[in-house]
């Protein structure tokens, strides 16, 4: 059984000027108009989001369906998801002197990790939480800013679980990435609030209920948990955020 990825302030008045004789024509001003690429870059970043999010989702969707006909003996022979945890799985021995299946999968395996899940409930609560998180942040950020964190995320998810398991069995799933999407956000509110003590505690009260889900997880799947991609993935997430000035997102924003 792998260890999925769940072990898967106001300025200061200026002079008026003085009003011009009676006899003044005044001069008709027409309003400000854009530059007529400023209409459409708007919509035109929002369409390139939601492609993002549709590619990831749906590379995430086709695969697991895939996985899914072999484990029912429709393909493949009922060994597609152990040859795909075999290749595309995160595993730590790889990177302490085990002999890898191909060359590159030493490198490749903190990229292929986040594709794959352990089951349609893993699959489905990983795809809710990147809708739910992603769209609000493309929103603010824009689809690079978005790229950047999600790949960080990933990344530093692959760095904390093969720092700190101890595991032999591979890691797969997406939430490494989805918790550093989710420390991306903390970190924004946190940046937007300087002096807001207020708003810093509300940040450290996420991060403590961010454990406690760990927690509840861990109980519920009977230690299969990658608590580790989780921390490393946040930690990436939240860097992520501050080196590229994340914008918090206008829902938290409004929420304040």
């Amino acid at each position: 059984m792998p260890d999925v990825g769940r072990v898967a302030d106001e300025p200061e008045p200026t002079e008026s000027a003085p009003l011009p004789p009676p006899s003044a024509t005044p001069t008709a001003v027409s309003p400000a108009m854009p530059p007529p690429s400023a209409g459409a870059s708007c919509p035109t970043r929002a369409r390139v989001g939601i492609g993002i999010l549709v590619l990831i989702t749906s590379l995430c969707v086709g695969i697991e369906a895939a996985l899914l006909l072999s484990d029912w003996g429709w393909i493949g022979h009922g060994r597609l998801r152990r040859l795909a945890y075999a290749y595309g799985g995160f595993w730590p021995g790889l990177l302490r002197g085990w002999q890898p299946n191909f060359l590159a999968q030493p490198v490749s395996m903190f990229a292929t990790y986040g594709f794959l899940h352990g089951g349609v409930l893993h699959l489905g609560f990983n795809m809710a939480t990147l809708w739910s998180l992603g769209r609000p942040l493309i929103e603010s950020g824009g689809p690079r800013r978005f790229v950047i964190l999600w790949a960080a995320s990933q990344i530093m998810g692959g760095v904390g679980y093969a720092a700190l398991s101890s595991q032999p069995q591979p890691m797969v799933g997406a939430s490494g990435a989805l918790f550093g999407l989710a420390g991306g956000w903390l970190a924004s509110a946190w940046n937007a609030a300087v002096n807001d003590r207020q708003t810093h505690f509300g940040v450290i009260r996420v991060m403590v209920a961010l454990v406690g889900l760990n927690v509840l997880m861990m109980i519920f799947t009977q230690g299969q948990l990658a608590w580790q991609a989780h921390l490393g993935g946040f930690i990436g997430g939240w860097v992520a955020a501050v080196v590229t000035r994340l914008p918090q997102p206008a829902s938290l924003s409004a929420a304040r």
